[in-house]
């Protein structure tokens, strides 16, 4: 989903939370002490969230929920900063902030769904926000407008391997979560405008 900053002074993670608690229309990212608005996602965007969403939970689902994925409105913690990924996975029991349980401290991975407006934010300071969370394993990017699929893995030596997946038939192997899904799966019923 795109962001869209909002004019306020910085505040404070608390200040932040109690904020976004009781907002009821709109979610909010935060970053350095900003909020940023959460701008509606258009149909393909929706579409590829869609699949995913079902492609994964139904493999979790068959390996007895070994791993489970929130999709869109689950917050992640990101040392003093908060993002809602478009989907975020936790293997093992999920653990949160607090307990009001709406805010995730344990992502295994997290893909964003890249858009104009995000992509890139997305692929620079959102992915350097999103190293620092000790229990990340990889970082994948989604395109909307192809069969496009980006991939980073942090090794054991805490290095970052890239991978990408171009076309219908690749295949996305998330290592972390023994998940393997065909591009062509992630992008059932996406139609793409046509230059």
């Amino acid at each position: 989903m795109a962001t869209q900053p909002q004019k306020k002074n910085k505040m404070t993670p608390a200040e932040y939370l109690a904020f976004e608690r009781s907002s009821l229309d709109v979610k909010h990212e935060f970053f350095n002490g900003e909020i940023f608005a959460m701008v509606g996602a258009g149909k393909n965007h929706n579409r590829i969230n869609v699949n995913l969403t079902r492609k994964i939970g139904n493999k979790f689902e068959a390996d007895k929920f070994a791993c489970d994925l929130f999709s869109n409105n689950m917050r992640v913690k990101l040392q003093d900063s908060y993002a809602y990924p478009d989907i975020v996975i936790f293997c093992g029991d999920a653990e949160f902030e607090d307990n009001n349980f709406d805010t995730l401290t344990t992502p295994v991975i997290v893909m964003e769904i890249l858009s104009d407006s995000t992509e890139a934010f997305d692929r620079g300071k959102k992915f350097a926000y999103y190293q620092t969370i000790p229990t990340l394993q990889e970082y994948i990017l989604v395109s909307q407008y192809e069969y496009f699929i980006e991939q980073f893995i942090r090794k054991d030596n805490g290095k970052w391997e890239y991978g990408s997946y171009k076309g219908t038939d690749q295949v996305l192997k998330m290592e972390s979560v023994n998940c393997e899904l065909l591009l062509s799966e992630i992008y059932l019923n996406v139609e793409f405008e046509s230059e």
